[in-house]
């Protein structure tokens, strides 16, 4: 494994960061400065990834999806204040312990001022085909703090609804896709709720919530939230679900021909 550059960049990237790091939502790393072989430290901490409870739970109920978000939120709004940029985030690398505490982990691909830049080719090879990467990201530029709220937008939409925003979609294709409306997914979404992730998901990372705490300051406020009646998200899914309600249709339609012509033969025959 240390003779692997991309394996050992990784590596010493995640131990660089966590020693400049100190906040109670990241797990923590215990530097060493004289240790003889590369090796990494870090606190004990009790709990499961996100990613498991998801495999457990399969949803959860928005309340706690909120509660769980709004630590992810303060701990991203930590770390970017700090000048880093985790672009992994992704439920696997979310521990949530006994009251939900969280702690987020794994910053091999974290980008981080000053530090030397993994390219996007280096990053496709390391988190593949993931839904949680931005679509800037997609394009091969490099992600910001908006690319982690984005990441962030995906999660709370998949522990709402059990699912990612494209399932079974080509990453790329989701460049020119719009994510299904959670509330089509989970009706028991508040527009309000709605509003918020669709905030998160803008295709644009100048139209999303430009930092964690506004991502947050909505998630508990959302009685205060507007909800956007001309959301081109909804007015287009709308257009797209009338059309394959017409086509729907129009091939019942089809199919039913050849029935009525067989009944009106046979109704003819017998008499």
């Amino acid at each position: 494994m240390e003779s692997d550059p991309g394996f050992a960049d990784r590596f010493h990237r995640e131990e660089e960061i966590g020693k400049t790091l100190n906040h109670p939502g990241l797990l923590e790393v215990l530097a060493d400065q004289h240790h003889s072989q590369p090796y990494l430290v870090t606190e004990w901490f009790e709990g499961k990834s996100l990613r498991q409870i998801l495999l457990e739970e399969k949803k959860l109920p928005p309340d706690r999806a909120m509660r769980i978000v709004v630590k992810i939120c303060d701990a991203l709004a930590y770390i970017h204040n700090h000048g880093v940029v985790h672009r992994n985030l992704r439920p696997e690398n979310i521990l949530v312990g006994s009251g939900e505490q969280i702690k987020l982990t794994d910053f091999g691909v974290a980008a981080k001022e000053g530090a030397p830049r993994l390219t996007f080719t280096s990053i496709a090879q390391l988190i593949g085909s993931s839904p949680y990467v931005s679509p800037e990201e997609l394009k091969g530029q490099r992600g910001d703090a908006r690319s982690d709220i984005y990441a962030l937008g995906v999660i709370l939409y998949e522990l709402l609804t059990g699912k990612t925003p494209f399932p079974g979609t080509d990453p790329f294709e989701r460049l020119a896709q719009h994510p299904v409306p959670p509330r089509e997914v989970d009706p028991s979404i508040s527009p309000q709720l709605q509003e918020v992730i669709y905030r998160a998901l803008e295709r644009q990372h100048r139209n999303r919530y430009a930092n964690a705490h506004e991502f947050a300051r909505d998630l508990q406020g959302l009685d205060r939230v507007g909800v956007a009646a001309d959301r081109p998200e909804l007015l287009d899914w709308k257009k797209a679900s009338t059309a394959r309600s017409g086509k729907l249709f129009l091939y019942a339609a089809v199919a039913l021909i050849p029935l009525a012509l067989f009944g009106l033969l046979l109704y003819f025959a017998r008499h």
